[in-house]
């Protein structure tokens, strides 16, 4: 009887032992399976932490660059430019620069830019500008005060719009130029107009004041 009892307990021992090996599998397999969900989960969370960060990264990118527009078309100045911000110039088109319409143009110098007295004023503009002026239409103010021009003259091959007041301005007073009757180009364009002037008794010479940087298209 006791060795019926031994034969029995071996062979349940064994059995019992071959559960317990299957278990432990069963075990490390669960255990292999949660670290690999685990780890991919890290890698999902880090992969959506990037994705967040790059999105906001954009987001804050389209706002700068809605800004830039923004302060561009409303008042003439531009954030990003590569003109540095102490040589970039206010301006205003009456027509807000609409593409092939005619248009004035408002160019503006502060008197802290001037200080010195002027007898010559000369505005460049780029080659990629093709709209068209009306020299019998050009306007100088002083402080204010409209003034007496000796000559206005356009330069077509060099590009440049040349103003000869009939008494010099005086220093540090305050200028706005007036192109009346602008002809817009046709194409839309973000076009560097430059403004050197020249004092009583210089050499023939120029110097530069700044630049206005003149959007033409970008509310069409």
């Amino acid at each position: 009887m006791n060795n019926n009892f031994g034969k029995v307990s071996l062979v349940e021992f064994k059995s019992i032992k071959d559960k317990l090996t299957q278990d432990q599998d069963q075990d490390r397999s669960v255990e292999s399976h949660c670290e690999s969900e685990s780890l991919m989960f890290k890698k999902l969370s880090t992969k959506s932490s990037l994705l967040r960060f790059f999105s906001v990264l954009a987001i804050a990118a389209a706002s700068t660059t809605g800004l830039a527009v923004a302060v561009h078309a409303q008042s003439g100045l531009t954030l990003f430019s590569g003109v540095d911000r102490d040589h970039q110039l206010n301006y205003k088109l009456d027509y807000d620069g609409r593409l092939g319409a005619r248009d004035n143009y408002h160019l503006k110098v502060p008197a802290q830019k001037l200080g010195f007295a002027v007898s010559k004023m000369v505005i460049s503009y780029p080659a990629t500008y093709h709209g068209t002026f009306d020299t019998h239409a050009v306007e100088v103010q002083a402080a204010g005060k409209k003034i007496d021009l000796d000559e206005v003259t356009w330069d077509r091959d060099n590009r440049a719009i040349e103003i000869y007041p009939k008494e010099p301005i005086p220093a540090s007073t305050r200028l706005e130029i007036v192109f009346s009757h602008v002809n817009n180009p046709t194409r839309v364009g973000t076009h560097y107009f430059n403004i050197s002037v020249q004092s009583p008794g210089d050499l023939p010479l120029t110097r530069y004041i700044g630049t206005w940087i003149v959007s033409i298209g970008g509310n069409d």
